[in-house]
């Protein structure tokens, strides 16, 4: 009985040995499997998420709950950017719009006594004299160059406390909207264009040729950037505008006054409406973002949400630095929105929705 029971113990020995070395033999694949697993579903998912956002056509009848949490499940999938995609929307551009040569009114491109028609009617003209020629640009500041990294930097809620700052000012051009406020935490500092709404001009700056120092003070934060202003949109905007130029040309003559062509523009907005995209009029954020796809290398596209919470639901400002609210009716910033969407799914712009990372610039 002795000897069984000592055969019997061995064969226990035995056996519990074999189990050990086959779980500590197994162990390593079967987590490797596992997480194999799990990254292919991960990538499944995100497919099937780009695939859903890449065809989205209309804003209307959005469920925004279920739609930002599957954007925020989307945006921390891998980008992957298109070169194919992007070349041929750099082309399309380039064809019918011509940003390189035509976006903005300059010595180049425009004569003295030549007739402009104004963007939104075209009944309405302007003959260009002598005196304003004389201070326009001799030409678009970046002819002749493709740009690089380019960040166009909206003014939306979305920004407040983002801490993209540093990496908004890692780009090599930077595009800013309406004056608006710079900090080097959120939205960072540098900038190569900024434009001016004429109906800021009105508002906060009637008075400026009598008193030019506040308007000179807000513009001059942005050190050498262009200021670009569209006077030619409205009847209304030009005086505005050349109020500005008179003002701004003598004073700080290295910081380029800029004023858009309404041909430019007008041609803008056509290819956009033969896509779908039905609005009154471009955003000026929207038509440079679109400027920004000819002629940057990549482009990152920073405070463009036109919704008042974020991907997890916290209510947001309008803007990033005040309370005030959207015209009702000019622009459609969600169905602008949907394109942006649609044009990161193809992997043609980076659309940061996101707070940045403070380890990477």
């Amino acid at each position: 009985m002795a000897y069984l029971r000592w055969i019997f113990r061995l064969l226990m020995v035995l056996i519990v040995s074999h189990s050990l070395c086959v779980m500590f033999y197994y162990t390593p694949d079967t987590l490797s499997s596992r997480e194999a697993m799990t990254d292919t579903l991960r990538l499944l998912r995100c497919a099937k998420l780009r695939h859903k956002f890449s065809i989205i056509t209309s804003a209307k009848g959005l469920n925004m709950q279920s739609v930002t949490q599957e954007l925020n499940d989307f945006l921390n999938c891998p980008f992957k950017p298109n070169t194919t995609e992007r070349e041929l929307n750099r082309m399309r551009l380039q064809f019918c719009c011509n940003a390189t040569g035509s976006i903005f009114l300059t010595k180049r491109n425009t004569a003295v006594n030549q007739i402009i028609p104004y963007e939104t009617s075209i009944r309405d003209k302007y003959t260009m004299n002598p005196a304003i020629h004389s201070m326009l640009p001799e030409d678009v500041p970046w002819s002749g160059r493709r740009l690089g990294r380019c960040a166009v930097v909206g003014s939306g809620g979305i920004l407040k406390n983002s801490s993209c700052g540093r990496e908004i000012d890692s780009a090599d051009f930077v595009i800013r909207f309406n004056l608006a406020y710079i900090n080097d935490s959120d939205v960072g500092l540098k900038t190569d264009l900024v434009t001016i709404n004429p109906s800021q001009i009105q508002r906060e700056y009637n008075n400026m040729e009598k008193n030019p120092d506040p308007f000179v003070e807000r513009v001059s934060v942005y050190g050498n950037a262009s200021l670009a202003i569209p006077a030619f949109a409205y009847t209304f905007c030009t005086g505005l505008s050349i109020k500005a130029l008179r003002v701004l040309h003598p004073v700080r003559p290295q910081q380029p006054v800029v004023f858009f062509s309404p041909e430019y523009l007008r041609t803008l907005d056509r290819f956009w409406k033969r896509r779908g995209l039905k609005e009154v009029r471009l955003s000026s954020g929207f038509a440079l973002i679109s400027t920004a796809l000819e002629l940057c290398e990549s482009v990152h596209v920073y405070g463009f949400w036109p919704f008042d919470s974020d991907l997890l639901d916290n209510p947001l400002p309008y803007h990033y630095y005040d309370e005030l609210k959207p015209h009702p009716f000019m622009h459609s910033m969600p169905e602008e929105f949907v394109r942006l969407l649609q044009l990161h799914s193809q992997g043609v712009l980076t659309l940061h929705l996101q707070p940045c990372s403070l380890d990477e610039p």
